[in-house]
């Protein structure tokens, strides 16, 4: 009956002890704490390295600063944090608070002192900083130098793009880096959440971006958290991993969820009005070295607000940052350290008044330029700003570029060495052509060809090559004209242009052909048709032969004029040629 106590006792006895064994065998925890940040005292007016000493700091850890955010922090081991101090911080005392992944904190008040920079005060006594970044352990340590959304903030379902600056600040090259995105709070887009740096050098930088997309998670939130883990590899093949927290401010709202189906709230796009250049063009093509030209661009506001007291910079260049209502604004239009060494502005300076343009409209500018005559041939860039305002007066400069194309088109003239010798319808000449070099630089040209209508041309090809500055190169072409009157020939040379394109050079040369001239016969040969007999001669009638003639027709005989040269004449006639019944006609005297 007293065993049953007497067994309880001891069991719990047995438990006790087991209890008392298992807490001495676990290894003390300390707890998450802060002892020290160096250095203590920071200008405002640079980045600066904070070195955090403490206690039970976790991989992933984040330094927060007060009034500020979060820091790019480095986890180095349990007691050692680095974090980069931002520019820009306004003077003050700040505290430090330390986050490990598993939200437990620790803050240590009046942590770090921002001074303000002062340009002309003494130097201040220097203050005992770390000699160098990098940290003095013979491995690599890749940090994040900094990154930016590119955007103030986001909201639920926005897509962008994370700009990311990684360092190695360790004392060796990492090699074979590797970035993972897990989702949470943005998930990744394109790459699939996993990046490969290949290489980065001991105190090396590199940039790269990651596309995201934010979910509907951060509503509600502040900050939405990118967590980033980073693998990589020693000269010695030991593997190392880094995980950072990258916080986003989340754009302030309510968000109020429903028991039904309801449209997904959407932040509005901030209106803002947005100048491009949809157009431009030259009203001289191609452009030359010494060319004064009119550059017509059209502008249009692809915004959805207006845009007021527009002002075109060649060049590049930016307006006054504005100031409150009000006061007077001593600031103006920048425009005078653009690059003007190809194009420079002409009867105008390069900054012209447009006035307003509302959203969606569009206007017609024009400026006058001149190529610079030492320009070479080549596609320049050539940037164009737009300083401007929007309805709250709010300062905008849009920048962009646009391309001229300058060519150096080779200076010759083609036209006759001499003057050509008379030209006949139907009879063989010669064209004396020739073609000069009249440009600053050797030219390389093809073909040329001497041709046209109204004719047959021979050896009239040839190619010409090289001319050095001066020189001249000849062509005697071969002509048949068809026909009498003025004739043109035409004559083409072919070239490759500076930006390997094939081009032609015409010109147009005027001659005069005659009429051709018919050849004399020669005394006592007489002349031939194209049968080969004679051409015969009409030979003069006396008063005989005419009456002869007639009575031959009223008989019916032949009664034509007498065509063969030396026909007797009717007084010569032989007796037997005289008709019958008709008297012989008597011989004159004389």
């Amino acid at each position: 009956m007293n065993q049953k106590p007497f067994t309880h006792l001891r069991l719990f006895a047995l438990v006790l002890t087991l209890v008392v064994l298992i807490w001495r065998a676990s290894p003390a925890q300390a707890a998450l704490g802060i002892t020290d940040i160096q250095p203590r005292t920071a200008e405002n007016n640079q980045s600066t390295q904070l070195t955090i000493t403490g206690t039970d700091f976790a991989a992933g850890a984040v330094a927060l600063l007060e009034n500020f955010g979060a820091l790019s922090t480095s986890f180095i081991n349990s007691t050692v944090l680095t974090a980069m101090l931002p520019p820009g911080l306004a003077p003050g005392v700040y505290g430090i608070t330390v986050v490990n992944p598993d939200s437990s904190s620790t803050t240590l008040a009046n942590a770090i002192t921002i001074i303000q920079n002062a340009a002309t005060a003494a130097p201040p006594t220097a203050t005992p900083q770390a000699e160098s970044s990098s940290i003095p352990a013979d491995r690599p340590l890749v940090v994040i130098e900094s990154y930016n959304a590119g955007a103030e903030s986001i909201s639920p379902n926005q897509e962008f793009d994370l700009s990311i600056k990684l360092k190695n600040i360790g004392s060796t090259p990492a090699s074979n880096l590797v970035a993972n995105f897990p989702p949470g709070d943005c998930v990744p887009r394109v790459s699939g959440g996993v990046l490969a740096i290949t290489e980065l050098d001991d105190g090396e930088q590199k940039k790269f971006n990651q596309p995201l997309t934010a979910t509907y998670e951060i509503l509600g939130k502040t900050v939405a958290t990118v967590v980033m883990q980073i693998s990589y590899t020693g000269p010695d093949g030991s593997p190392y991993l880094e995980t950072f927290n990258m916080t986003i401010p989340v754009t302030s709202g309510k968000f109020v969820p429903t028991a039904t189906p309801t449209a997904t709230p959407t932040a509005p796009p901030v209106p803002r009005p947005q100048l491009v250049i949809p157009n431009y063009s030259t009203d001289i093509s191609p452009l030359q070295p010494g060319t004064i030209f009119t550059l017509e661009m059209v502008v249009e506001n692809k915004g959805n607000a207006n845009a007021k007291r527009v002002s075109m910079i060649l060049g590049g260049g930016a307006g006054s940052e504005g100031v409150p209502p009000g006061t007077p604004d001593a600031g103006g239009i920048s425009g005078g350290g653009g690059d003007f060494g190809n194009f420079a502005p002409v009867s105008a300076s390069n900054v012209q008044f447009l006035g307003d343009l509302n959203a969606s409209a569009t206007l017609t500018t024009q400026s006058t330029l001149i190529v610079n005559a030492s320009t070479n041939p080549g596609a320049y860039p050539m940037q164009i700003s737009f300083s401007y305002v929007d309805d709250k007066g709010l300062v905008y400069t849009d920048d962009q570029v646009i391309t001229l194309l300058v060519y150096q088109l080779p200076q010759v003239d083609v036209n006759f060495y001499r003057q050509p010798d008379p030209l006949f319808a139907g009879q063989q000449g010669m064209l004396p052509v020739q073609v000069v070099n009249l440009g600053r630089k050797a030219v390389v040209l093809g073909n040329m060809v001497v041709d046209g209508a109204g004719a047959q041309y021979s050896n009239n090809s040839i190619l010409v090559g090289a001319l050095d500055v001066g020189g001249y190169f000849t062509l005697d072409a071969l002509i048949v004209p068809d026909q009498p009157g003025p004739l043109e020939a035409v004559v083409t040379i072919n070239y490759t242009d500076d930006f390997n394109q094939a081009q032609v050079i015409t010109r147009t040369l005027a001659v005069q052909v005659e009429e051709m001239i018919a050849p004399e016969p020669i005394p006592g040969e007489g002349m031939q048709d194209g049968s080969g007999e004679p051409i015969l001669e009409q030979q003069p009638e006396t008063w005989w032969q005419k009456l002869v003639r007639f009575i031959k027709g009223m008989l019916g005989l032949d009664s034509s004029t007498p065509q063969q040269p030396g026909e007797p004449l009717p007084e010569e006639m032989p007796p037997s040629d005289i008709p019958q019944g008709v008297p012989a006609p008597a011989r004159p005297k004389g």
